[in-house]
């Protein structure tokens, strides 16, 4: 089944492409399709408004089957408006560059000790068409609590800024320098399940029907 992903980042698409591997399920991206402006003014309060919002939208643009995804970042101790939440990129009403991301939350656990406690809360929306839309936030799709520290690695990963700044936080290693086998892709297997019982699952219903 051919879906599109509601995003133009292509470090995202390759990600889920890889998650969703071995499934009938081809993901296309918003670079795939044409329509007139991929821009949408993300006006939730949290993860999940926003993949809705998004989700909606592009449907209602594409009148493809689609799902969007949004996180929020949130990091203990630090005050409820101070809070990156869904604005994760946005910074004082300006959108920052991979760069400039690493500078600020490196800042920001410098200022706190050169590390601070941090966790993603994720949420996906897929409309597969008006009757039939199916949305989720929780711990399946989203992270444990990892650490933020001041001392960025070497090496990024576009699209993923933080993931330079990003320590797990027994091991205390970089996740990017951890092989695949000490990682446990939750997220990836939340992600995996979602789309097995709701896209695979409504699409093999579509086709008994017939």
């Amino acid at each position: 089944m051919r879906i599109l992903y509601g995003t133009t980042n292509i470090a995202k698409l390759e990600s889920m492409r890889e998650v969703l591997k071995g499934l009938d399920i081809e993901i296309i991206g918003l670079n795939s399709v044409i329509i007139q402006n991929d821009t949408i003014d993300e006006t939730g309060n949290n993860p999940l408004e926003n993949a809705r919002i998004k989700a909606l939208e592009y449907y209602r643009r594409t009148k493809i089957p689609v799902f969007s995804c949004d996180s929020g970042l949130y990091i203990t101790g630090i005050e409820s408006e101070k809070q990156p939440g869904v604005h994760v990129r946005r910074v004082h009403g300006k959108e920052l560059t991979d760069e400039e991301m690493i500078e600020y939350y490196g800042g920001i656990a410098r200022e706190n000790g050169g590390q601070i406690l941090a966790r993603y809360e994720n949420a996906i929306c897929l409309v597969v068409d008006e009757k039939h839309i199916y949305q989720y936030q929780g711990k399946e799709i989203s992270s444990d609590e990892f650490l933020i520290v001041d001392k960025p690695h070497t090496r990024r990963n576009k699209g993923f800024p933080l993931d330079s700044l990003s320590v797990e936080k027994n091991s205390k290693k970089y996740y990017l320098d951890m092989k695949i086998t000490e990682k446990e892709d939750k997220i990836g297997n939340g992600f995996r399940e979602f789309f097995k019982r709701y896209l695979l699952g409504y699409n093999n219903s579509a086709m008994e029907g017939r």
